[in-house]
């Protein structure tokens, strides 16, 4: 067992695991790319830079295959998930089921894959606001609650979940301090930055251009993979407005729109079982006007968690077991999705 590691950029590495132990050969079809490849044999995206190295000698321009030819496919029997984490100038150890995330913190990086559910989807996360921008804020007693600080929480919870199924995550608003935490108050900071380690802008437009950029420059790299964005946000309304949590996608995405009625059922289930004596009012609806939503290249879902302002909604947020149970419910309407797309 070896670990690859990839950095990207200057500040940002991809984590990939994977088993040597059975190295497949298989000869490529007329029409054959290397995406189609790897997909065929079930083998996600993120194993291309071993795949590239392993058979440099024989592929065409660029890095076409030539049918009837035998290529080596990296760790066909391992496992593979990625996510970025800070940079360190050591690779992370890692074995065949197990990948060390400094992200996630230090009691929660260690992210053992429990089944390849999700083998072969590429993520990409972003929590709402950060850096300068603290969002909507609330009162909570003598504290304040920014909305940044709990919907980066319920996302980097969400990246660790996504992970632990054999998900690709790109985590592109990061903080290399948080990590999650299970505090009721999280503090506020203004030190998230940016996926490629840059500062996020003071102006909102280019807040919101800076990850839109790095998400269409990732998903053109994983071309060909099956790709899903989603932004999460937590509202700000009267603080007698008890909302639940809602969903926006693009009008013209069908896929957009089918993974926010998958998460969306998945919540409309677990109301039902766990809360039977309350019905479920969230919903699912297009907003072509949010920049996120209008201009990032995957299929894209905007989650409001709630309203920041509402006594009942701050316990969705404040209490460390809920932010974990939103993760868990999001993944669970995730994996649903993927599973109906193959």
């Amino acid at each position: 067992m070896r670990v690859v590691t990839l950095f990207i950029l200057l500040l940002l590495f991809t984590l990939q695991a994977f088993s040597q132990t059975t190295m497949l050969r298989v000869v490529a079809k007329q029409g054959d790319g290397i995406y189609t490849l790897l997909r065929r044999h079930s083998l996600p995206t993120t194993v291309l830079p071993e795949f590239l190295e392993l058979n440099k000698e024989n592929l065409g321009e660029n890095n076409s295959l030539y049918a009837g030819r035998t290529y080596i496919l990296p760790g066909s029997t391992g496992i593979a998930a990625a996510t970025t984490a800070v940079a360190t100038n050591k690779p992370v150890e890692t074995s065949k089921k197990v990948l060390t995330v400094p992200l996630f913190g230090k009691k929660y990086e260690r992210v053992e894959v429990l089944d390849q559910k999700l083998q072969g989807a590429v993520y990409y996360l972003v929590s709402g606001h950060g850096g300068p921008d603290p969002g909507a804020v609330g009162k909570y007693g003598p504290y304040e609650l920014a909305e940044d600080e709990y919907a980066y929480d319920v996302t980097v919870r969400l990246a660790r979940r996504l992970m632990e199924h054999g998900a690709t995550v790109y985590m592109i608003v990061q903080d290399k301090k948080d990590g999650i935490r299970d505090s009721n108050i999280l503090k506020m900071d203004r030190d998230e930055v940016n996926y490629n380690g840059q500062a996020i802008s003071l102006s909102q437009t280019q807040r919101l251009r800076q990850r839109v950029n790095s998400i269409n420059a990732l998903h053109a790299k994983h071309k060909g993979a099956y790709q899903r964005m989603l932004s999460l946000h937590i509202d700000s309304r009267s603080e007698r407005k008890n909302i639940d949590v809602f969903f926006y996608h693009h009008e013209n995405s069908s896929d957009g729109q089918k993974l926010a009625e998958s998460i969306h059922k998945t919540f409309y289930n677990k109301y039902n079982r766990h809360q039977p004596e309350r019905s479920y009012s969230g919903t699912v609806s297009h907003r072509s006007s949010l920049y996120v939503v209008k201009y990032s290249h995957p299929p894209t879902v905007f989650i409001e968690l709630g309203n920041i302002r509402n006594n009942l909604d701050q316990r969705r947020f404040v209490i460390p077991n809920n932010r974990q149970a939103l993760a868990n419910w999001i993944t669970e309407g995730i994996i649903s999705d993927y599973r109906k797309s193959k």
